[in-house]
């Protein structure tokens, strides 16, 4: 198993990855796309569509937008748009500037939001994301990828979430009456930055994170850590050794237990970084991505 170690250039600052979720169904946008991550670019047309339905909950939609580049290699990441298990809306203009280094690289970008907190907690967003991928794998076809090259992604919550896709996974219930349930949430590779592993112990009473506020005799099912298993696809993780937040051990259990089930994967620490990638640190976070992506979901024979 390599550890690589970056080494830090510049100060990090704190990164707040929290959106959400409204808008309306239906329109297809093109954007000539001048975003930036952390250094990356997106300089080519990326068509948009917005506001995908992929089921509904107490009476609202769940939605996701994709951002198709004009090279599209047929491979798709999911992004998964959860800071603190909130997930808030932006319009797709503005988070394109979070996707450049994906958009560029060819790749489809999904941004999947979830039922946010406050009003919806951890299990409720575990399910929502789990249906979501169920969705775009049954609408392949329409957005032009390849359902065997599903990559899932995100960072603090949103690296929790992609790894319980990631870990936690089935192949649908083929007697299921809703078409979206037969389908597959297996995903082909992951990565997650920063994420939190084991919940038990912090689910209860939470200002900062309502969303942890659920009965602690679910914590287990929804803690990546105890779903390792040899099947599962391989997987990065990338964390900073100063972060305070989601401190570095849940990352390095992690890696213990995907080594015990012998499973593909690699943790990247990178240096004197808190929680939240800037800077160099950003950098070197999205081109290990974009490299780990390219190696794990490329077409076959390339």
């Amino acid at each position: 198993m390599l550890n690589l170690v970056v080494q830090r250039r510049c100060a990090g600052r704190r990164s707040n990855l929290r959106q959400s979720q409204s808008g309306v169904a239906g329109k297809r946008l093109l954007f000539a796309a001048l975003a930036f991550v952390a250094g990356f670019s997106a300089s080519a047309e990326v068509s948009v569509t917005p506001d995908v339905v992929y089921g509904h909950k107490d009476g609202m939609a769940l939605i996701y937008d994709v951002f198709t580049p004009a090279e599209a290699n047929g491979a798709a990441v999911l992004y998964m748009v959860s800071g603190g298990w909130f997930s808030r809306w932006q319009p797709p203009e503005r988070r394109m500037a979070w996707l450049g280094h994906l958009l560029d690289a060819g790749f489809t970008v999904f941004t999947i939001q979830h039922g946010s907190a406050p009003r919806f907690k951890v299990p409720d967003a575990v399910a929502d994301v789990r249906r979501a991928v169920r969705h775009v794998r049954m609408h392949a076809e329409r957005f032009g990828i390849d359902p065997a090259r599903l990559g899932v992604h995100g960072g603090s919550a949103g690296g929790h979430l992609s790894l319980m896709l990631g870990l936690a996974s089935d192949s649908g219930d083929g007697e299921a009456e809703d078409p979206v349930l037969r389908e597959s949430n297996r995903v082909h590779a992951v990565v997650a930055y920063f994420p939190p592993v084991d919940l038990e112990g912090i689910v209860g009473p939470n200002e900062r994170f309502p969303a942890l506020e659920f009965d602690p005799a679910d914590a287990q099912s929804v803690s990546p850590i105890h779903f390792a298993s040899a099947d599962d696809p391989p997987t990065l993780l990338i964390h900073g050794d100063q972060d305070e937040l989601v401190p570095i051990l849940h990352s390095q259990r992690m890696e213990s237990a995907l080594d015990e089930a012998g499973v593909a994967n690699q943790l990247i620490v990178i240096e004197g970084a808190a929680h939240g990638f800037r800077g160099e640190d950003g950098r070197a976070a999205a081109q290990a991505t974009v490299d780990f992506f390219r190696q794990h979901l490329a077409a076959p024979g390339d």
